[in-house]
């Protein structure tokens, strides 16, 4: 037998036995609803209230959110018990008497599992390609996030499997997928917050700005002050040093999918949807704070240069964390599976007291 046919056999054994159970198509069924729901919301709400061109990148938006943070509840409750599982109810010794090979065994089972999640993702098409059909999103945003989805589901379904392997209990392999999925989603950024507290910064800052209570003060036709008088304050102050920690936020699975699909923007160059809000948000943490050299709004006037950079300058003159992130993820996966090969193997030298041969 080849490794992709042993492999194939073993994805295809785990699908079946996943269809005809009720509890999956159960899953599915709620699944399918609760993005109908979303979606019936989100399109009333928007066509009800607004007509700019945005509103159907927003509704877009937020229902691929929706659609990730589904599946990666769904997805540890399909891959957190293949291989512990079937240790219990004593199974697994069957299979491993077989032809098939360890790594076969849990590629395969991490396939199926993978697959599984995919079909909840290609029920969730509908609904993806009526946002789309609403306007205001780029058919390379609707390429590039189902791609991300897809990516993440895999990394999801690797950890799940590789859990199983390595964890003796079912309950408890799923349950800490579920725990290191919420440490990536949630996690990620209640360490960026803590980090940015912990290496807050003393500083003395000098600030120039127009006095505007000078009663003759003149404006242009613009509104921009003519010959303003400036006054200087100096202050000290602590700023959280956010510039230093961004790189956590790197492997949150929503910060991933934001950062790497291609930016929308409005006529005015405005954000149309949530992954450019969220990307917006994430790149502005790798500049350092205004307030480290302080900000003179009278050179800014002469100079003739705006007080805020936009969107689009923000995201050009900052480092894509995507691919890092996906880096990280796939490290995470290839460790939970290579642990899993590696105590799944057969015959086992050693076994943890009270547990199964096999």
């Amino acid at each position: 037998m080849s490794f992709f046919g042993g492999l194939w056999t073993i994805t295809e054994i785990e699908l079946r036995q996943r269809v005809r159970g009720t509890a999956w198509w159960i899953l599915l069924g709620v699944f399918v609803g609760l993005i109908l729901l979303v979606t019936a919301i989100l399109t009333y709400a928007f066509g009800a209230w607004t007509d700019d061109e945005g509103s159907g990148g927003a509704i877009y938006s937020v229902i691929i959110y929706f659609v990730l943070l589904l599946a990666t509840l769904v997805t540890p409750a399909l891959s957190g018990n293949s291989i512990n599982g079937d240790r219990d109810n004593g199974t697994l010794a069957t299979t491993q008497v077989t032809l098939v090979s360890t790594p076969q065994l849990v590629l395969g089972k991490f396939l199926a599992a993978w697959i599984s999640s995919l079909v909840f993702l290609i029920a969730a098409v509908p609904f993806i390609l009526w946002s789309f059909a609403l306007g205001g999103t780029k058919p390379e945003v609707v390429v590039v996030s189902i791609i991300v989805l897809a990516a993440e589901l895999a990394v999801v379904s690797a950890i799940g499997v590789g859990l199983s392997g390595l964890m003796r209990r079912p309950l408890f392999s799923v349950a800490v997928t579920y725990l290191l999925v919420a440490m990536l989603s949630i996690g990620t950024l209640i360490f960026y917050s803590l980090g940015g507290l912990l290496l807050q910064q003393h500083v003395t800052v000098t600030d120039n700005y127009v006095d505007y209570s000078d009663p003759d003060l003149e404006f242009d036709a613009q509104g921009n002050p003519i010959d303003p008088e400036c006054i200087e304050q100096t202050y000290d102050t602590t700023v959280p040093r956010w510039d230093a920690v961004w790189w956590m936020l790197a492997a949150n699975p929503y910060v991933v999918l934001a950062d790497a699909v291609p930016t929308t923007y409005t006529s005015n160059g405005g954000i149309t949807d949530m992954f450019g809000s969220i990307k917006v948000g994430v790149r502005s943490a790798q500049l350092p704070p205004t307030y480290l050299t302080g900000y003179d709004e009278c050179a800014a006037l002469a100079a003739g240069d705006d007080r805020y950079e936009s969107a689009k300058e923000i995201i050009d003159r900052t480092t894509p964390g995507w691919l890092v992130g996906l880096l990280i993820h796939l490290a995470l996966a290839v460790a939970a599976l290579a642990g899993a090969i590696a105590v799944t193997h057969a015959p086992a030298r050693r076994l943890a007291p009270g547990s199964r041969v096999a």
